[in-house]
């Protein structure tokens, strides 16, 4: 089972990555080898994903497809069910958790959560500032500082969680990758068993590490974030490097 990551893995903002189609068809048509997509960018939702997927020529169910923001969705109703919810988060994010039943206010919170929200606005960072403050609960969709993009990099949820950290001195529980709370999802979600897991994506510190800290595999390509200079420095080691999924199919069949 291959967990593959998006940005930066299959498509780079609205391109797609050559031969990333050609590797997840290869997946489709084997009888031996399975896949699911996770993606720490909580901006959007799976409804979303799977149609932007089409648009690059892969249709792929909704059901194949899961978030930062469903892993702390799951968190919350787990651990805070019933709970007031502050929610720094883009409409999109805001709306799915609405339909799931989550009590989103504006006010007098229980929990906060800081999302990779590309609507924030100033208003939103001092509001949930002055919560953390305050001794709430603070959580984040997930760590990633920077999202690939087809013209270099945009400012993801954890450069918004330094901004906060920053100003209050605390820092959050981070839900997405590479924390054991993605493998949980991910073994309720598919029914594998961990051994028969690999991660697959650009970052190191998140797609290689929840593999490879998690009792799976994590398999690094170097289509998005990292490089051999950040693999030479970073204490995260990757089961195996590529320079793309169109080289990794290469060596799968």
């Amino acid at each position: 089972m291959f967990v593959l990551d998006m940005d930066g893995t299959v498509y780079l903002g609205n391109q797609v990555i050559e031969g990333a189609v050609d590797f997840i068809r290869d997946l489709e048509a084997s009888d031996e080898k399975d896949y699911i997509f996770f993606t720490n960018n909580s901006s959007k939702v799976p409804s979303f994903y799977a149609e932007k997927l089409r648009l690059l020529g892969l249709e792929v169910d909704k059901s194949k497809i899961l978030t930062s923001g469903d892993v702390c969705l799951s968190y919350i109703i787990k651990n805070y069910s019933g709970k007031k919810i502050y929610l720094n988060g883009t409409a999109l994010l805001r709306d799915n958790w609405l339909e799931k039943g989550i009590k989103l206010v504006d006010s007098d919170p229980d929990v906060v959560v800081q999302s990779f929200d590309t609507e924030m606005t100033y208003e939103k960072i001092d509001k949930i500032c002055s919560y953390v403050r305050n001794g709430i609960p603070f959580l984040a969709t997930h760590v990633d500082t920077n999202c690939p993009t087809e013209n270099g990099f945009m400012p993801d949820c954890g450069a918004i969680c330094s901004l906060i950290t920053e100003s209050t001195g605390i820092e959050p529980k981070y839900l997405g990758k590479p924390s054991k709370e993605v493998m949980d999802c991910i073994l309720d979600t598919t029914g594998y068993k961990r051994e028969e897991i690999s991660f697959v994506g650009d970052r190191l510190y998140t797609d290689v590490a929840c593999g490879v800290n998690n009792g799976s595999r994590g398999f690094l390509v170097l289509t998005g974030e990292s490089t051999m200079k950040t693999v030479g420095l970073s204490d995260t080691n990757p089961s195996c490097i590529y320079d793309s999924l169109d080289e990794m199919r290469k060596y799968l069949y």
